[in-house]
């Protein structure tokens, strides 16, 4: 007589190489969400730039006339350096986001961390060369160039690490999470509250029935562009929520997942 199997104790294989393509919705908010962040980053540069050639270059007929560096022209660099900032800021913002709609693939390492990094990359072009012209300045005063230069520093870490994805998305990582929420619920559907950081298999697990904030659903890709970190690792605990079988190869399954992810 044979022996009939348990029930969820079915196997499946992990799938080998998904490829992950954005669609052709991703990848046209990409693009416009590239093209805005590339329009703050030149509207920082360009600031730093009049900076540089002009704030702290001003005529010798002003120098002589204020005995000085002029006050109004601090202030004015002090307040260029404040709107580089919030440019820069903004401009990696809008980078990012860029990115959960269409990432690079982690094996093009060059690219992958270009792309991802590229906010602080900018950052450190924009502030760099402005402090060290700041403190090579021979017109300011002590005072003044060491105020200048300490809210340059300052502001500019700020934006660099404003710029810096400690956790960017792979093409690789959305293709196996895809692939992998396809097998274990039978397609690509997920389901997240607006105010969590990973997804959920079904709408019914204890994690989405204690949300405050709104739910959604859709396939991992729109989990993905909506800010979500992936698929939770508790995938055991939610299959059986979901009623759903788990097969006898979760944990590796789960280290696949952890794997795409770079962990």
């Amino acid at each position: 007589m044979s022996e009939t199997p348990r029930r969820g104790k079915t196997s499946r294989p992990a799938p080998q190489a998904p490829v992950f393509t954005p669609s052709p919705e991703a990848k046209a908010s990409a693009l416009r969400l590239r093209i805005l962040a590339l329009a703050l980053w030149a509207a920082a540069i360009a600031l730093e730039a009049l900076a540089i050639f002009w704030l702290l270059r001003p005529p010798f007929a002003e120098l002589a006339a204020h005995q000085g560096f002029p006050s109004w022209r601090w202030w004015l660099l002090i307040g260029f350096l404040v709107a580089i900032a919030i440019l820069a800021i903004a401009g990696s913002f809008f980078w990012k986001r860029a990115n959960r709609h269409d990432p690079a693939p982690r094996s093009q390492p060059i690219r992958f961390f270009v792309q991802n990094q590229l906010g602080a990359i900018i950052a450190l072009i924009a502030f760099a060369p402005l402090v060290v012209m700041i403190l090579l300045n021979k017109d300011m005063d002590g005072k003044q160039k060491g105020i200048a230069a300490g809210v340059g520093i300052a502001v500019g870490l700020v934006a660099v690490l404003a710029g810096i994805d400690f956790k960017p998305l792979s093409r690789e990582q959305a293709a196996v999470e895809s692939q992998v929420v396809a097998q274990l619920v039978g397609r690509d559907e997920v389901w997240w509250s607006s105010g969590g950081g990973v997804v959920h298999l079904c709408k019914g697990v204890s994690d989405l029935a204690k949300a405050t904030t709104p739910l959604s659903n859709g396939p991992v890709a729109d989990a993905f562009a909506a800010g979500k970190k992936g698929i939770t690792l508790e995938l055991g605990p939610e299959l059986r929520q979901c009623g759903l079988p788990e097969p006898a190869n979760l944990p590796e399954i789960e280290q696949w997942v952890r794997s795409a992810r770079g962990l």
